[in-house]
Order: structure tokens, then sequence, then C-alpha cells
């Protein structure tokens, strides 16, 4: 009987839909790890496989965290495996697998295009798959060789050679369209922080990476209409209160952390205004899922450290290359609690009514979230805690940055316990897959017919 019962528990695991998610992910980490591996992807001297699927698994998940430096450990080769890796993780794996069904000449399961499209547009199957599909690759491409463009014609002439600046400029556009925070350089984009136009190019690859790629293709469709905010609703092509709650609150979190930043202090290096400014602006931007920095995050002002914190745990938007909780669940909150605070019986944003399935799902994302980091924060405290240089503030900064797939550290990273890269790794991949999607993945649907009686328990 217990036999049975488990076994017919593991067969409806594996055939989940969220099974496609999280065994694809682990499928091409293992295999990116595996890759790394091999003795013509790294620098002259041994690579432990631990590093190795250390990388893989940052890569995959874009999130940027590094044990060792991308430029200098690994070779030609182990860098486009990494590049490979950042763009199949910022696609999506089930996007790949599309595309290689299609050139196959293929078509997906009805289960694995339900994923798909939960994972991007969150629409139902009616939705005309190919195009949709053909969209993402072509917005995809086109972005990051816009980005490309602009990076190179800010490199050349620099230091770096013709073919070397051609290089850096694809492989930062893909990082940073993909939200993934790698760079080729010893530190990040500090040496490159006089360039205006390279930093202004990763921010708006940074952001429009992170909006989704359903607001991306909404906004497109309402530029070429010339429809914008205003339009009307019988138009059709109305922004969604999807991608209006997208845009808004990322507008807001970006005005918000910058001059959070501003006021709470940043490193002394930065002198002038116009650079405080920028400065402010970059890290507010690439905090909420990017990883990129153009100041030494170690050096920062404890208050301006949490502030990127929060922003990191908040992340980006549903649909994207972004981490954390997303900003329509912080929206979604915030309208929840508000409403709670005036007794409101409806949650209401942007003038429309949320049902309570949408509540329901959101606060346990963000308390499963928010449970996953306080365990993270006490396995670190415990293991890494007792290093010289490391207190609660390194701990905070390195968990909420793996969750939130940001990959921004004030220098722990590289510090790492073997026993504390396993859990960072295992934290990447949940912030990448979500742990909502874990959660509905492992525990059993129960429905209990039984109603128990009210209990009345004092709070406040």
């Amino acid at each position: 009987m217990f036999d049975n019962s488990l076994k017919k528990k593991l067969f409806g695991l594996l055939k989940s839909p969220q099974m496609l998610l999280v065994g694809g992910f682990a499928g091409v980490i293992l295999l990116g790890s595996l890759l790394l591996s091999l003795p013509w992807a790294h620098q002259s001297g041994p690579l432990r496989y631990l590093d190795a699927l250390f990388t893989s698994t940052s890569a995959v998940c874009v999130t940027g965290l590094i044990v060792v430096d991308t430029g200098t450990a690994y070779t030609l080769f182990g860098q486009i495996v990494i590049l490979m890796l950042i763009q199949t993780g910022g696609l999506g794996v089930m996007t790949f697998a599309a595309l290689i069904f299609q050139m196959l000449g293929r078509r997906l399961s009805l289960q694995s295009q339900a994923v798909l499209h939960d994972s991007f547009f969150q629409r139902d199957l009616g939705s005309d798959f190919k195009r949709i599909f053909g969209h993402i690759l072509l917005t995809t491409i086109t972005i990051e060789a816009l980005g490309a463009l602009l990076i190179f014609l800010a490199l050349w002439g620099r230091t770096e050679d013709l073919g070397g600046s051609f290089y850096s400029s694809i492989f930062h556009s893909v990082s940073a369209f993909c939200n993934a925070g790698f760079s080729i350089y010893k530190n990040s984009l500090i040496e490159v922080r006089d360039s205006e136009l390279v930093i202004i190019t990763i921010m708006l690859l940074i952001i429009t990476g992170g909006l989704g790629y359903g607001v991306l293709l909404e906004l497109w469709r309402s530029c070429r209409y010339g429809l914008g905010w205003g339009a009307r609703q019988g138009s059709g092509h109305l922004l969604s209160v999807h991608a209006r709650v997208v845009l808004w609150t990322s507008s807001v979190l970006i005005v918000a952390g910058t001059l959070g930043l501003l006021v709470l202090g940043l490193t002394a290096e930065v002198h002038s205004w116009s650079e405080k400014i920028l400065d402010a602006l970059f890290q507010s931007v690439t905090a909420r899922t990017a990883g990129f920095n153009t100041i030494q995050i170690g050096w920062l002002p404890f208050g301006s450290l949490f502030l990127i914190a929060m922003l990191m745990f908040i992340g980006g938007s549903p649909g994207s290359c972004a981490g954390g909780i997303k900003t329509t669940s912080f929206a979604i909150w915030l309208a929840e609690f508000r409403a709670r605070l005036r007794g409101e019986a409806e949650v209401r944003i942007l003038d429309r009514r949320l049902p309570w399935e949408i509540l329901w799902r959101n606060t346990l994302l963000i308390r499963l979230a928010v449970v996953w980091n306080l365990m993270g924060i006490l396995i670190l405290l415990a293991t890494e805690g007792l290093q010289p240089g490391v207190g609660m503030q390194e701990v905070v900064f390195e968990q909420i940055s793996a969750f939130g797939t940001v990959g921004l550290s004030t220098g722990l990273t590289e510090k790492l316990s073997d026993f504390g890269r396993l859990w960072i790794i295992a934290t990447m991949f949940v912030g990448r897959v979500g742990p909502l999607t874990l959660a509905i993945w492992i525990l059993p649907e129960k429905h209990v017919p039984v109603r128990y009686p009210v209990g009345k328990v004092m709070i406040g």
C-alpha cells in the first residue's frame, strides 16, 4: 500500500508541468558544469567541479555571483559556454526546447506549451504559439544587437583592440539584457564607469530585460499603432493591467532607489554630483536583478546596503529574466495592505479588483520567500560567520542577492565554504524557478471536506 502510494506520488511529480521547468533548468546547469570542467574551458591549473557547478548555476539562473574571475579563470571557450548558459537561462529553458523542436519539425506537447505560456504571458492556449515564440526571439536578438552596437562604439578606441571591443560588447550586451551581471572585466564595470554611453546602454538593457517579454510586446504594439497609456478600452491595443502595474512599479522603484542611495550615501570614490547621480541611478537599476556595479559594493554604508537588499528582494517582473518576488507581487502586497488598513473588503489596483486566487498565491509566495531567506541567513551565519571580516550585513546581503538572482556581493562569495557554496547554489536555483513553483511541484494538493470550529486569538 505504501509502495503504491509512493510510486503514484513520484509519477505525479515527474509528470507535472512544474517538472518541465525544474528538470529543464537542472539539466542545463548539469550540462554547463560538465562543459566548464573540461581542460580547455579554463586556464592552466585545476578547477574544482564545485566551482564549475557554481558558475554554471549562476549563469543559467542569470545571477552573476562568481567564485573565480570570469575573464581570467576561463578560456575563450569557457566564456562562450558561460555566455550560452546566460542566454539559455535568460530566455528560459522551455523557449530553447521549443526552438529545438521547431528545428526538428516537431511540436511541443500542450502541457509544455502551457508551461511556456505561463512563464512568459500567463495566457491561455488560444494564443498563436508560433507567432508569439517568434516575437520573443526577434525581440531578444534585436535588443541585444542594438545594445552590442552601442557598447562597441563606446569601447572602440580604448585600450582594447577591435576584436576585443567587439567580443566585449556582445558579452556584456547579452549579460545585461538577460540580467545576468557577468562581466569579463576584473571589477565588473568599474573600469568603464567613465564611459556614459556604456553605462546608460547597460542600464537600458537591464530595464528592458527586467520588464518581461509580454510587457515588451505590448509596448511594441502600442508604439506601432500610435496608442499609449490613454488608449480607450475598446481600442484593442490598450496596455493590460499587468503591463501598467509592471511599468508603474518599476519606475517608482528606480526613482526611489536612486533618491535613497543619494541620501544614504555612496562610496568615497565618487566625487562630482553628476557621478553621484549616475552611480546612484545605475545601482538602483542593477540592484533589482542585474548585478553589475560601477562602485565597490563592500564600501557602501550600512543604510545603502540595506536599501539595495530590499530592492534585490523585490527583483524584476514576471516573465522576464529577473528573480526576486517580482514587482507585481510587491505592488499587490501594497494594495492588499492598503485595503486592510482601510477596512475594505476588496483589493483594488489601478481601478481593477484582484481575485482572491491571486491574493492567496501572492501571500504564499512572499511567505515562502521570507522563510527561505531567513533559513538561509541562519545557515550562512553558522557556516561563514566565524570567518574574519564576515558579519551579519555580509551574510544577509549575500543571501538576498542569491535569492534575487542579482549577483552583487560585498566580497563574501569567494570566501564561502563548500557547504556555503552549495547553499548559495540551491538559493540561486530556487530564486530562478521560483519558490512557489517548487512548493506546488513538491507538496501534494489536498482537499479535505472538513470545516473546523472558529477559534479567536488576540493579535497586536
